[in-house]
């Protein structure tokens, strides 16, 4: 179902820092957004399939939306949840290869979607973008060396603590998480088994670092739990 146009300022308003369209000027913004409408897309949708070809782009703008991929082994790892502003599919709209990993909506939203010639023809008409296209990929691939050499480095207990303060509004009063997220879904993200998790969970609990509340938590003493954080083994 499409919605209305979005216009420049909203764009503007909902984009991430770094994100692939924070460089472009609010025509360039016009010129985009003029090639499509804002679709509505209901929770659970899936906005694009690992192993897919990659012959458009998406750009989140309400709601929230989760990345997974399945291993060789057939193992789901949660790698991201991704917030309004985000765009998603560009790797393989770039280089003309199968979707990395799959993306689904986690609650009601809205996207933009685009089209392989709408971006390429954009992205030329644009320079600017381009060289903000790979700046985020190193960052991207920075983040992504950090995060292999966390996992390394870092026990159970801090791993958590750091994806928990991955996750958690800081700016919200009540330190809730960003999403809701069930503890079988946190050990995929996390890469720790559902019984840890739910022991460690337990263990902040009693130590009123957190409160569960029908399964949900939030951060009592954050200071308290971002040290754990930073600890390693």
């Amino acid at each position: 179902m499409a919605l209305e146009r979005m216009n420049a300022q909203d764009l503007l308003g909902i984009l991430p820092e770094g994100s692939l369209l924070s460089a472009c000027e609010p025509d360039q913004l016009d010129d985009l957004l003029s090639r499509s409408k804002v679709e509505f897309v209901p929770r659970r949708e899936v906005l694009i399939h690992q192993g897919d070809p990659g012959d458009s782009a998406v750009i989140l703008v309400t709601g929230t939306a989760r990345v997974n991929m399945v291993s060789a082994n057939g193992r789901e790892i949660v790698l991201d949840y991704l917030a309004p502003g985000t765009v998603i599919g560009e790797i393989a709209l770039l280089d003309g290869g199968e979707r990395t990993a799959t993306v689904t909506m986690v609650e009601d939203g809205s996207v933009i979607r685009l089209s392989r010639t709408e971006c390429e023809d954009f992205i030329a008409s644009n320079p600017t973008v381009a060289l903000r296209m790979l700046q985020e990929m190193a960052r991207r691939l920075r983040q992504m060396n950090l995060t292999v050499e966390s996992d390394r480095a870092f026990s159970a207990g801090p791993r958590l603590a750091r994806y928990l303060q991955r996750l958690t509004d800081e700016e919200a009063a009540s330190q809730k998480l960003k999403i809701n997220v069930s503890q079988s879904e946190l050990g995929n993200f996390v890469g720790i088994s559902r019984e840890n998790i739910n022991r460690q969970l337990s263990a902040w609990s009693d130590a009123g670092l957190i409160e569960l509340e029908q399964g949900k938590i939030r951060i009592v003493d954050c200071a308290a739990l971002w040290e754990i954080a930073s600890m390693g083994d």
